[in-house]
């Protein structure tokens, strides 16, 4: 018996509920060091792994919407201004004046009245003599061909529309540089000044096989004319874009501390830009090979993985000190972190901008849930927080509404989880923790006086997402997980209570009598252990097999006993006390072969302890006509091992009591409770009760609550007066 806490600092239901889970037996995995340090290894591995390739987070803002707090810079940086950009674009364009040309249909008739001009006129045909003379009239056709089509390319505008013309690459041009002639008409019609005639001269006629009487004779012709000009719009067009296009792409340099955004200022492109320029940045600067952010990484992780230690060390020695249990926390935070940075890829590699959209991310209820159910709600509150900080510190998020929405989310889970019975239930906590996530989400938007906006609605599509990929994944690792580490929840104890199953189906048949009997202890173990904070369900489920072993030799136990036969009759007092504690390693046997969980196969080596079987002892000791030195008492004993749980110890009380209680000549609350006291006193004197957690107050309850529901189960009815026939009713 024990009457103090337990050394691990929880409360002896708590950890005898825990200790429920697992099986006591250990294996060489259990216990190696070597195995412990592997697994302490690759779990410190994993961590640093996850601390160290993380995503920089950065405020999120929405476009157009208003700013909920100023944003500063967290680091120098440049950023791509495309406000600057066009404004720089704008004067380029600015810097292209307006672009003239000669009309088209005044070159035309000026070239007709040239022709007409020497054919014709007196003056022009006196003139055209003296130049034929050294000349032919295809030479004056091809000059005049030349300047009516140099007149058409030329294009006028000032001179520093020119002087940015001349920077432009050749290729883009749909005409020459040299076709620009720096003239700026100041009216619409005018002659050229002689500078154009003398650089057209120069540039278009020179080098031809004409005698220069030809062309200096046309060009005397054309010098004088009043040209009508008008503005070339596409040439203009063209021009704009080509020094618009020259220019780079505009990057502003921000100092660290900046601000970028004021609180209540509506959210533009550039502040969108800067946001995003400021991530790639930090990420940029952050250079994961360096030898300073290795350690300090690796730092942090033996930081953080200290502190779990120590508090399992001096919390949960049997966490501690069992691989298997060590195991199983290591494999479900490693998987949670897993999932949460799998997650995170999945939404950054996203084309569209799905990231920005998932503000509360939902990655603890899912761990805190299978170690709730797995393990224990003290473990699974510890790593809920461990893991939240761990997240807040490696992913992309907003640190503060992450570690509350989480951390509220994961106490929701874990309170309620201690209630699951089946796994459907999942989906029923997982809902109830979303509906929890939503009164947070609100709470935040309307701090935030963003209620109406779509990241609220955002929000609560996300988190539901989360929340039911939650509850899908538990129920699918849970029975994985309890099958590789061999464990009880009480989900497996409720499908143990199929009455389908082929032991139970066994026995109704087989030993109907026994059944009755562990239904009976069932109901009067469960209600015993649940008065005490123990685990009544299990109690209950384990009772229906602790007698499984009695299907060997059904008929050898008085309650299969039919018809009076007792089979006893045809065996020594030794020979039926073999055949009676048979049962136990029996019923070993066949739960092993049956796949039984360990601890229901404890609940069988330990239902009998290492009692005496007094019956056939005592008629041992007839036979020996009273001599007890000729018995060897060990012969007649069970060979235990004693009760080690509260659940096991309420066992062997309620078994004792219920067979025992059915030899009562008058059953009456005096006789039961004096029958109670009296077998549980020997059975203390005996020291069956010497390895138990039971304490003695606890040992009060049990008895109290025992003999209740004897009484209750064993109430008096109303006698019928007998029916004669032909009387109605």
């Amino acid at each position: 018996m024990d009457d103090i806490s337990s050394e691990n600092g929880e409360s002896p239901e708590e950890e005898d509920l825990n200790e429920l889970r697992f099986s006591r037996a250990q294996s060489y995995f259990d216990k190696s060091l070597t195995i412990r340090l592997l697994i302490g290894g690759f779990f410190v591995l994993c961590l640093f792994l996850f601390l160290h390739f993380r995503e920089t987070y950065v405020e999120k803002l929405e476009l157009g919407t208003e700013a909920s707090r100023y944003v500063v810079a967290q680091t120098d940086f440049a950023f791509p201004d495309e406000e600057a950009t066009i404004i720089l674009k704008q004067e380029a364009a600015h810097e292209i004046g307006a672009i003239y040309r000669i009309k088209t249909d005044q070159i035309h008739d000026k070239v007709t009245d040239f022709q007409k001009y020497i054919t014709r006129n007196e003056i022009g045909i006196k003139k055209w003599e003296k130049v034929s003379e050294e000349s032919e009239f295809e030479d004056v056709a091809l000059v005049l061909s030349l300047i009516a089509d140099g007149l058409g390319q030329k294009r006028f505008t000032d001179t520093k529309t020119i002087q940015v013309i001349d920077q432009f690459p050749i290729d883009e041009l749909t005409i020459s540089p040299s076709e620009f002639f720096p003239y700026y008409p100041s009216i619409y019609s005018g002659p050229l000044p002689p500078s154009f005639w003398s650089n057209f001269g120069t540039n278009s006629l020179s080098g031809l096989d004409v005698p220069p009487s030809v062309s200096v004779f046309i060009m005397d012709y054309f010098e004088p004319v009043k040209w009508e000009f008008e503005m070339d719009q596409g040439m203009e067009y063209t021009l704009r874009k080509l020094a618009q296009k020259r220019i780079p792409e505009t990057y502003t340099r921000v100092r660290s501390g900046d601000r970028l955004i004021d609180q209540g200022e509506k959210v533009s492109a550039r502040h969108v830009a800067m946001l995003k320029a400021m991530k790639e940045s930090m990420s940029q600067k952050r250079n994961l090979l360096d030898p300073f952010t290795i350690g300090g990484t690796l730092l942090m992780t033996l930081l953080l993985v200290g502190v779990a230690v120590v508090y399992l060390a001096e919390n949960h020695k049997d966490i501690f000190r069992s691989n298997r249990k060590t195991a199983l926390l290591a494999s479900i935070l490693i998987l949670s972190l897993l999932v949460a940075k799998g997650v995170e890829f999945f939404l950054i590699q996203t084309p569209s901008n799905v990231l920005d959209l998932v503000r509360f991310p939902l990655f603890v209820p899912f761990a805190a849930i299978l170690l709730a159910s797995l393990m224990n709600v003290r473990i699974s509150a510890f790593a809920s927080v461990f893991l939240a900080i761990v997240y807040a510190m490696a992913l992309s998020v907003e640190s503060i509404p992450f570690l509350v929405i989480n951390l509220l989310t994961a106490m929701v889970v874990i309170l309620m989880v201690r209630r699951i019975r089946r796994r459907k239930e999942v989906f029923v906590v997982c809902a109830k923790a979303w509906l929890v996530s939503v009164l947070v989400i609100l709470a935040f938007n309307l701090y935030a006086n963003t209620t109406l906006s779509i990241n609220f609605v955002g929000d609560l599509t996300s988190t539901f997402f989360f929340m039911a990929m939650t509850a899908i994944l538990v129920v699918g690792l849970l029975p994985v997980l309890e099958s590789i580490f061999r464990i009880m929840t009480d989900i497996t104890l409720m499908e143990f209570m199929d009455p389908s199953n082929e032991l139970l189906r066994r026995l109704t048949i087989e030993a109907p009598g026994t059944y009755q009997h562990s239904m009976v202890v069932g109901n009067l173990s469960e209600a015993a252990a649940s008065a005490i904070g123990a685990n009544g369900l299990f109690c209950r489920v384990a009772t229906q097999y602790h007698d499984i072993g009695k299907l060997a030799n059904p008929h050898y136990f008085t309650e299969n006993q039919l018809g009076g036969l007792d089979m006893h009759r045809l065996l020594t007092p030794l020979e039926s006390t073999q055949v009676i504690i048979a049962h136990v390693s029996e019923g070993v046997a066949l739960a092993r072969k049956m796949g039984l969980p360990e601890q229901f196969i404890d609940v069988i080596k330990e239902h009998h302890g290492t009692t005496l079987a007094y019956y056939f002892y005592h008629k041992q000791i007839e036979l020996m006509e009273g001599d007890k030195s000729k018995i060897d008492q060990g012969d007649f004993r069970y060979s235990g091992p004693k009760p080690r749980t509260k659940e096991s110890t309420i066992i062997m009380i309620a078994d004792t009591l219920e067979a025992a209680s059915r030899c009562l000549d008058e059953f009456n609350e005096s006789t039961v409770i004096n029958l109670v006291e009296t077998l549980i006193a020997q059975k203390m004197e005996d020291g069956q009760f010497d390895e138990s957690l039971l304490t003695f107050e606890e040992l009060g309850i049990v008895k109290n609550t025992i003999v209740k529901n004897l009484l209750a189960a064993s109430h008096p009815r109303v006698k019928y007066p007998p029916h004669h026939p032909g009387e109605e009713g």
